[in-house]
This record gives structure tokens, sequence and C-alpha cells, in this order.
């Protein structure tokens, strides 16, 4: 028989601690005044009203083990079950050991294997891809859970900082399993490495290792250096897209939905326009729970399914760019 990998289940999880752009502009403003204004062209143009923090004491494996554990659960699986655990994010509990084995521990998953996938908002689309690689070509895995999650506002100076406005907490996951019929269809990877000074974090690692100096400097904090511009995703996001189709084998037309990065509603209007697509076609959920980086992706996916808006059957998209830069593309049909 031959195996095909594909989506089982799904779940996400979603911090309590509500900060609203009211909130953040009040931060904004007794920093600068002209700041709380940012905020509001921050929100005309992304279409992000509210965010959600974690508590202080929680570490992004944190979220990862709670939205994994719904995801297996969705599955009808057990922790026992998994095979391997891939997680993708840029906001990790420390820069080694990685925090997918952390996540593992927090969840049980005993007879797992682990890796971290660090493609920011493209981490998910790519993990996914190689979760279906891995299910096709080897008869002793079963289940792979794929995790994105983010918590990139505790690595920010988020009370002084206006870009911190993009930041959101939160996790999403996927189970992907063996099937007899085709899930995973195609999928899209580039990158750009000449963008890689444009937006992160660096002090703390080997190119700069943190120092007294660098920390009062706010070098271990995530900078926004050099805005990245609108062609990365305006062009990077229809090229992904296509690509994938070509690969695939399947025109346009027959996408029944697009999960984007869900950082600006604009640019996901003006991609579907592009494609030639309704936008309705393109589930958002920045609107809700802001921006979530490398968990923006499964939440959105996650969301779409219990609303409805994806059903069985239908050829789902996932197309992510994360900075560095990465982006990705990955097509499933839905079981």
């Amino acid at each position: 028989m031959t195996r095909y990998a594909t989506i089982i289940g799904t779940g996400m999880y979603l911090p309590e601690i509500e900060v609203s752009n009211e909130t953040f502009a009040q931060w904004m403003g007794e920093v600068n005044p002209k700041l709380a204004e940012v905020v509001s062209k921050f929100e005309l143009s992304s279409g992000i009203s509210t965010r959600f923090y974690a508590p202080d004491d929680w570490a992004t494996s944190d979220l990862a083990a709670a939205a994994g554990k719904a995801a297996i659960a969705d599955a009808g699986l057990t922790p026992e079950d998994i095979d391997l655990v891939i997680l993708g994010t840029d906001s990790p509990d420390y820069i080694t050991p990685a925090t997918s084995v952390v996540t593992q521990y927090k969840l049980g998953c005993v007879n797992a294997g682990t890796w971290d996938v660090g493609c920011a908002c493209a981490s998910f689309p790519t993990a996914l891809s190689q979760a279906a690689g891995l299910i096709a070509t080897n008869p002793h895995m079963k289940y792979i859970l794929v995790i994105g999650a983010y918590m990139m506002h505790k690595l920010s100076d988020y009370k002084h900082d206006v870009t911190a406005f993009f930041y959101g907490d939160g996790a999403g996951a996927a189970v992907v399993g063996v099937s007899d019929k085709p899930g995973y269809v195609s999928c899209s990877i580039k990158a750009d490495g000449s963008y890689h000074k444009n937006w992160g974090i660096y002090s703390g690692g080997t190119y700069e290792p943190a120092t007294v100096e660098s920390v009062e400097a706010g070098r271990t904090k995530v900078k926004l250096v050099t805005p990245f511009p609108p062609s990365v995703n305006l062009e990077g996001w229809p090229a992904r897209i296509r690509e994938c189709a070509a690969n695939g084998g399947f025109a346009l037309d027959e996408i029944d939905h697009i999960i984007f990065t869900q950082v600006n509603i604009n640019s996901i209007k003006q991609v579907m326009d592009d494609l030639g697509l309704p936008v309705e076609k393109a589930h958002h959920v920045m609107d809700k729970w802001g921006y979530m980086g490398s968990a923006c992706l499964p939440v959105a996916f996650h969301d779409a399914i219990k609303l409805g808006k994806i059903k069985p059957g239908m050829r789902v998209v996932f197309c992510g760019s994360g900075v560095g830069y990465n982006q990705a593309a990955t097509c499933f049909i839905m079981p």
C-alpha cells in the first residue's frame, strides 16, 4: 500500500492576558506621544486590534505543549502515540537545548524524537512538508506532531518599542498521520539571506555573545533595524503559491483556501487579488488575536476548520514568510 501523509487533528492555545490597542497606545504615549499615533496607523494597515500575552513565568514550550495537547486529543490519540515532535519558533525557551525537546517532556510524548525549525513565520508550512515526507517514506512512523509557537513579547521591550505592536503570544498545532489517500500535495520553499540583518535578536549568540553592555544597550531584545520592502510578501507570496501549484499539478482556481502569515490584512487582500482568487478563501484572525509569528498559521488553520470554512476534500495551501527571510508554501487536501 502506498503511504500518504494527511492532517488528522488540530489544536491551538491562546493565553488569557489581553492587551488591546488602546492599552498599547497608552504605553507608547508615555514614551512619546507621537508613538501613540503610530499605533493607530499600524491598526489601519494591519487589521490588528488586540493581542494576548502569556504570564511572566511561562515559556514558549508551555504554549506549545498546550496546543500540542489539544491537537493530539483532536486526532483521537495519546501522547505515547506520537513518533516525532517538530516545533517551529523564533522565540525559543533557550538557545540550547531545543524547545521541541522541552515540549516533548511537558507533553509526555515519551516515544517521540524532536527537532526545532527556526524559519519564523515560514516554520509551520516548512515543518508540515518535513512531516509529510517522513510519514510517506518511513514505515515505522505513524504520527508526527507539528507545532508553531510564539512568545516574542518577552524578548522585546514591549512597553517602549512601538514595533512590539505586532507581537502576540500563542501556539497552534497539527497532527500529520498515515493515510491510504493523498493528503500532502506539494511545496515551494525559498530564502533570501541578504535580509538577515533587517529584523532580529542580534546579541546572545555566537555573533555577539551577551554581555552587560549588550544587555544594557538593548541588543538582546528583538529589533526592527530596517523595514522589509513590501515586495517581499506582495511578490513572494504569489510566487510561492504559483510554484506550489505548478509542483503539485493543480490550477490556482482549484485552491479552496489559503492560510497566510497573519501580519497584515491588506497584504492578504492584495495577494489574493494578484492570484485572481476571492479574499473569502483566505481566513484571517489578526483582528481578534493579533499577530503570533510562528503560531499564526496553525492558529488560523484550526480556527477556519472549527468555523466550517475548511472542510473535508478541500485543497488548502499554507503560505508563510518569516524574518531572515524564509518563505514557504505547502498544499494539503483535507481528509
